[in-house]
Formats: structure tokens, C-alpha cells, sequence
């Protein structure tokens, strides 16, 4: 029996929790129609919401065995969230997906059978289209892809999501770099796992507000940024030669021990 997880980091999402548990059991049912031998966990980070969402999660796993649940003690981030999830996770395969619907479930089906099919460890999304998003958020997202390629040693696809459907051993894989502040974008580009790319249209949130305003997107960008230089730049010596190697460490594994785990 093969197990997937669904990692699903959540913040303040009570308004569009309900939405995406109904449609993800849907979209299970059907994986499970066409595979009979694959079996789910959904896994739910709860980035220290400050809404009813904790409360759902609980009154969720209480109905449901194979919802499962991590309670930060504050919000430390997407970016701790998704490490949390992967590290917490018992599937052969690992879904990173948000709550708001933006990563529509009704890809997963065709992410698992190209996974399956051997040619790729990774299947994930890539947005063709920003409709819906603001214009200057729009332009300074080019401009970041723009400029971090032009300082990465590995590309980073512009659109690209966190929407991504991975194998054990490419989770493995991301799991042992122990960056302090991690910036996945760059992580999921660096293993070099093979990667299928599925492009979509932009897709709006179900409901609720997204908690990413433009200048914590800015932040982020930056992080990026140092990440990434620090990563090609920095050199340590190995058998007598200098090797290229990514030092810089990340804030996001560093979540607090003082969590639940359901």
C-alpha cells in the first residue's frame, strides 16, 4: 500500500479550510478509484493562526483518522511550515500545497500518474498568468526571477509554485539541507531531482485574505537573494580544492519545539 501526504501549511484560513477539505476528499476518492493501493494522510501545519483555524483542525482529526495536525506557538512561516510537514510526514510520496485553493486539487491526479511513470521524482505547477494579482506585484515578481537567475548556479522557473508532488527520496533529499532560513524555491531547484512542469492559469483564492502583503513579499525576495549569492559564492576547501558549497543558514527549520502533533 502506497501512502501520500498532503502537507498543508495553514495561517489564519478558517473562512477557506471547510472549502479545501471538501474538495480534497474528492480528488481522493478519485486517486484511490483509479489506484487502489494508495492510501492518504493530510497533514496540517498550523502556522500560529490567530483564528478558529487550530480549533477546525481539531474538530477535522476528531472525524476523520487520516487528518493529522502541527501547531506552531507562534507564526514562524510558510517556509517552517513546509519543512515541519516534509519532516512530519509518513507517505512514499509528499504533496506541499496551500489551503486557499490557489493549487487546485484537481491537478494531483495527473501529478501522481507522472510520478509514477518513472520519468520524474517531482511533478509541480507554473503560473502562465498573473490575472487577479496586482500590477506592481506582477512586475516585481519578472524582475525576482530575472535577477536571482542571474546569481543562482541552478534555474529557478519563473511561476514556478510551492504546489509540488514529490517522491520520498527527493524529500529525503531536501530534508538534509539544514539551512537556518531556507528559501525552498531555491532548495526544490538545487537537489536536482527531476522536475515536470504542468502550466495553469492563475487561480484566485476561494475565500478569505491572503496574510501576503507586499512588503512581507519583498521581504521574502530578499531573503532570496542572500541565500542564493551566499550559496554560489561561499567556498569551502575539500581534498585540497575549493568547491562551491551553500552555507547560508535559514530561519525556517527552526520552529518551536513547543508544538502539537495530532
Amino acid at each position: 500500500m502506497k501512502k501520500i501526504s498532503i502537507v498543508v501549511p495553514c495561517y489564519n484560513e478558517q473562512e477557506v479550510l471547510p472549502l479545501f477539505y471538501e474538495e480534497i476528499q474528492k480528488v481522493m476518492l478519485q486517486i484511490q478509484e483509479e489506484h487502489t493501493d494508495t492510501n492518504f494522510e493530510l497533514l496540517f501545519i498550523n502556522d500560529g493562526s490567530k483564528d478558529n483555524t487550530l480549533q477546525i483542525l481539531r474538530e477535522m482529526a476528531k472525524k476523520d483518522e487520516r487528518v493529522r495536525y502541527v501547531s506552531f506557538s507562534r507564526n514562524f512561516g510558510k517556509e517552517a511550515g513546509m519543512f515541519a510537514g516534509m519532516e512530519n510526514a509518513k507517505g512514499d510520496y509528499v504533496v506541499i500545497m496551500d489551503a486557499d485553493l490557489q493549487h487546485p486539487p484537481k491537478f494531483l491526479p495527473l501529478m501522481y500518474n507522472t510520478v509514477l511513470s518513472g520519468k520524474y521524482d517531482c511533478a509541480t505547477t507554473r503560473r502562465v498568468s498573473r490575472k487577479g494579482e496586482p500590477k506592481l506585484l506582477s512586475w516585481f515578481s519578472r524582475k525576482f526571477y530575472k535577477i536571482i537567475n542571474k546569481i543562482s548556479q541552478t534555474e529557478i522557473v519563473d511561476g514556478a509554485q510551492d504546489f509540488r508532488f514529490m517522491t520520498r527520496k527527493m524529500v529525503d533529499s531536501i530534508l538534509s539541507m539544514k539551512e537556518y532560513n531556507r528559501f525552498s524555491k531555491g532548495i526544490f531547484s538545487w537537489v536536482g531531482f527531476r522536475t515536470k512542469y504542468i502550466e495553469y492559469e492563475n487561480v484566485e483564492r476561494a475565500a478569505g485574505t491572503s496574510t501576503w502583503s507586499f512588503w512581507k513579499l519583498f521581504c521574502y525576495a530578499l531573503e532570496g537573494f542572500f541565500c542564493v549569492f551566499y550559496g554560489t559564492t561561499y567556498s569551502c576547501i575539500r581534498t585540497g580544492h575549493y568547491q562551491l558549497f551553500g552555507c547560508i543558514r535559514y530561519d525556517s527549520g527552526n520552529y518551536s519545539k513547543k508544538t502539537l502533533l495530532w
